[in-house]
């Protein structure tokens, strides 16, 4: 191989969210380090996940509440989509502004961090990076993953959109029809009918299959309440269309159909990237689902070589892949002293009502053997739900039978994103729904539906007085 030979004392594949987090925690240590990028600077997150789909989904949400005024009495708004084009516009410059201030701007300030841009592999000492070798004994893969398509008979001759086309679309489309019910599909797919667009969204199983079913339940009837067309529990039998239309052929309770729309979206998952890193010619396994495997300490199975994100296959969330980079950084310099803790990972679905969890739900706790008491609260018993004349959604906690303590809570509520993190911080330190039921909270939030539904584990909270218990 010919080219120049560089020693670092910590290579990192991978310029997205992953790849910084390692690379600036063991760049703060001292050590020198590599950072390989391919593609656009700052990976899935800033580019073409998290903050393009917020921003439009705050916009559509704007759209939405000045049509939900009149629940108010003597209050009449009205908006639109006027321009398109000027939306799609002014999300683009807050990528482009999050981008450079968050990963370009950053890198002239470590001056042991070297980026270095080009496809890469895993060589038997190093890396080599379109014709460079890089060594170190150390190598931390932080590649992410890309959107990929179900097994359907004619999805590879159809035009289809992924996320990230369909936030870059230059006009709005007539019809829609979303393939997949998890958090990708549920987000846009409301997001787009508020904007106008007739939806439908088509799910194998039901929405969000891995939430509660009480909350499953209660989302596809708000969806269904907005307008959109929600159909659960389908076969996919073929799919044909130019970019002009798609049809969908399908069968649900023993009945096929067809469905028509100008455009299709596909969101029914992510593969982790680990094409043309040569990975398990070098003795690094994959897993099941494509994703490497690693062990609590973030180790693959060659001896020196980390993986971390969405290239695990596991916990495909921006903030888990920065704390799982941050230790297998921390692992790789440092004796691979620290572990790997999911176990109060918070997740949200920003949907509205928002749908946020942590720890286990009940059907996982008793597939785990665990005997659970569970309480359910609709927000109707929620006082800021009722100022607000909005009592979609409840919340949800499971409890262990034997020692009492909160093991899981999912909240379906327009602040549940920021109400969950009291329901993580109460799985973290073992605290027990009676210690939940007795914390004072501050009244006419949403977060105090979590005191109230840890009080209706052993009290009707409809015969109490505010704040009451």
């Amino acid at each position: 191989m010919t080219g120049s030979i560089d020693q670092y004392d910590l290579i990192v594949i991978g310029a997205g969210s992953a790849g910084f987090s390692a690379a600036i925690t063991a760049a703060e240590t001292g050590a020198q380090v590599a950072l390989v990028g391919y593609g656009m600077i700052g990976g899935t997150c800033v580019n073409v996940g998290c903050v393009p789909s917020k921003a439009m989904i705050r916009a559509a949400e704007i759209l939405h509440q000045t049509k939900a005024a009149s629940r108010f009495a003597g209050i009449k708004a009205e908006a639109n989509v006027e321009d398109w084009s000027a939306l799609v516009a002014q999300k683009d410059e807050l990528v482009t502004a999050l981008r450079h201030a968050k990963y370009i701007d950053l890198l002239p300030t470590y001056e042991n961090i070297t980026y270095i841009e080009g496809a890469a592999r895993v060589t038997g000492d190093g890396v080599c990076v379109v014709g460079r070798r890089i060594r170190s004994d150390k190598v931390i893969i932080a590649t992410g993953s890309s959107a990929v398509a179900p097994s359907i008979v004619g999805i590879d001759d159809v035009p289809y959109l992924t996320s990230t086309e369909a936030l870059d679309l230059d006009r709005l489309p007539s019809s829609l029809l979303v393939i997949g019910g998890g958090y990708i599909g549920c987000e846009l797919a409301q997001m787009f009918g508020r904007m106008g667009v007739e939806v439908t969204l088509a799910c194998r199983s039901r929405l969000l299959p891995e939430a509660e079913p009480e909350i499953s339940e209660a989302l596809t009837t708000y969806l269904r309440d907005e307008g959109l067309t929600v159909l659960d529990g389908l076969a996919y039998r073929s799919i044909s269309g130019n970019s002009e239309a798609v049809r969908l052929d399908i069968q649900q309770n023993g009945q096929n159909r067809t469905i028509q729309a100008q455009q299709d979206l596909v969101t029914t998952g992510r593969r982790p990237n680990t094409r043309g890193l040569d990975l398990e010619e070098n003795g690094i396994v994959l897993s099941v689902n494509g994703g490497i495997q690693v062990d609590d300490r973030m180790r693959t199975t060659r001896p020196g070589v980390y993986a971390a994100g969405d290239i695990t296959g596991t916990d495909q969330f921006v903030y888990m892949a920065a704390y799982g980079a941050k230790i297998a950084s921390k692992n790789a310099l440092n004796d691979d002293h620290m572990v790997y803790d999911n176990s109060a990972m918070p997740w949200v679905v920003f949907t509205d009502p928002q749908v946020a969890g942590v720890g286990l739900s009940e059907a996982v706790a008793k597939a785990k053997g665990l005997v659970v008491r569970t309480s359910v609260i609709g927000l109707e018993h929620v006082p800021r739900a009722l100022a607000a004349r909005d009592t979609r959604g409840l919340i949800k906690l499971v409890a262990d039978s034997k020692t009492n303590k909160l093991i899981g809570a999912q909240i379906l509520a327009p602040e549940g994103s920021d109400s969950i993190q009291t329901a993580v911080l109460a799985i973290q330190h073992d605290l027990t729904v009676t210690d939940l039921a007795a914390t004072i909270f501050p009244y006419l939030t949403t977060v105090e539906g979590l005191k109230l539904a840890a009080q209706t584990f052993d009290k009707d909270v409809s015969k109490l007085s505010c704040c009451a218990g």
